[in-house]
């Protein structure tokens, strides 16, 4: 049985791997070992940076929210907890896009959760 040879198959993963770290300074974009760090490096960038948007986002929206909310002489956590005990199911997301997008809407929110 003749021997099998991974030379192509390797140098596929090779290629791939350079094409997937180019425009990286000096070494780290044609070196193997340098480029795989760099590439590992990469994507444990962005599996932290991921979870870092959903974060900086619900931050956005508290804020657009507790802004709108003060306007009409309330605080957020009372806004929010009195949306709870209504059982308004509306997401801090859907709340900053009414606020910011219509207002009127926002409004009858915050008059329902002062009633």
């Amino acid at each position: 049985m003749p021997r099998s040879k991974y030379s192509v198959a390797s140098h596929r993963r090779r290629r791939k791997l350079l094409n997937d770290v180019k425009g990286r300074w000096g070494g780290k974009s044609r070196l193997l070992r340098s480029a795989t760090e760099t590439y590992e490096k990469g994507l444990t960038y962005a599996y932290r940076d991921r979870r870092n948007k959903r974060r900086s986002f619900r931050r956005l929206w508290i804020v657009r929210i507790n802004a709108a909310v003060r306007a009409a002489g309330m605080t957020y956590s009372a806004f929010m907890n009195a949306l709870k005990q209504k059982e308004v199911n509306l997401d801090r997301k859907a709340l900053a896009d009414l606020a910011v997008k219509d207002p009127n809407a926002f409004q009858q929110l915050v008059q329902l959760a002062q009633a």
